[in-house]
């Protein structure tokens, strides 16, 4: 049997750490930030990003990744005599997906595209689960086919602290923007994972208060909501710039109402960033 090399986008949001022990090969993506291209969390950080906007108002773009790009990434795998599947952001908030895909239908059935239909950890759980079927011997193909089975499964959201970033980057109105401002508003984004929207994202409920007590009842609210049908091996903490006080509580509400095996905390890309702004946070889990 081929041997199976684990990719993703870097938009996965894992951390060094778990990207290591998994053995997953990145993708960087493109942030173009004043007419410069960078290399997405390693020649650019989020706080890069943030001081960039906060200090001259300006914001990053962000790049697809082109089928050549694709294709020259995996084409020394295939050469290596390697099947690979590789784990995509959702194909409905980028169109990188669609270019992964064309570029896999080059290589005669060695490569595998999955598309999460998520961002961040929600693509990274899916990860996860790909290195457990690969060490356990299963081939590329069937791995592929069971990840994407597990796609509807990823519970995906997270609370802004600002609008700024979301208006300032022409998904929020100004309207929308002063209206929760006043009211001190912290809105939950919900990532749609049907077949449909393939990543896209609405508001949830819309929290008020100061940023602790949202972040608490959020966490709260979110784990009991699906008391019944958690799987309670893995949970992500993801967040785009906080501080630890914080990372902390939400930790302590996470483990006071839910038995999980694993809470792995890991800070957002500038892909990911670049869109919600510094204070975001997400918990991310999967559904039975």
């Amino acid at each position: 049997m081929r041997k199976i090399i684990l990719t993703c986008d870097s938009t996965c949001d894992l951390g060094d750490e778990l990207v290591a022990k998994l053995g997953v090969t990145l993708y960087p993506f493109h942030i173009i930030l004043k007419d410069q291209s960078y290399k997405d969390n390693i020649d650019i950080t989020p706080d890069d990003l943030y001081k960039a906007y906060w200090e001259e108002k300006e914001l990053p773009k962000t790049a697809a990744v082109s089928i050549g790009e694709f294709t020259e990434f995996f084409q020394k795998f295939v050469d290596d005599g390697c099947d690979v599947v590789h784990v995509t952001i959702g194909s409905g908030i980028s169109s990188s997906p669609n270019n992964c895909k064309l570029a896999a239908e080059q290589f005669n059935g060695h490569v595998f595209v999955v598309d999460s239909r998520s961002l961040s950890t929600g693509s990274g759980m899916l990860v996860l689960e790909a290195a457990k079927r690969i060490e356990a011997g299963m081939e590329a193909k069937q791995v592929a086919e069971e990840i994407a089975a597990l796609v509807p499964k990823t519970n995906v959201s997270f609370i802004l602290d600002t609008l700024d970033f979301l208006h300032a980057g022409g998904r929020c109105s100004a309207v929308a923007k002063l209206g929760a401002n006043l009211l001190s508003l912290k809105p939950q984004i919900l990532v749609l994972n049907d077949a449909e929207n393939c990543g896209k994202m609405t508001v949830g409920k819309k929290y008020r208060g100061k940023l602790d007590k949202v972040l608490a009842q959020y966490a709260k609210e979110t784990l009991e909501n699906h008391l019944d049908d958690l799987v309670l091996d893995t949970i992500f903490i993801t967040h785009s710039g906080i501080s630890q006080e914080r990372i902390d509580l939400v930790k302590k509400v996470v483990q006071d109402t839910a038995n999980f095996k694993n809470i792995y905390v890991t800070k957002a890309s500038c892909t990911i960033s670049s869109h919600c702004g510094p204070n975001t946070l997400g918990l991310l889990f999967m559904t039975k």
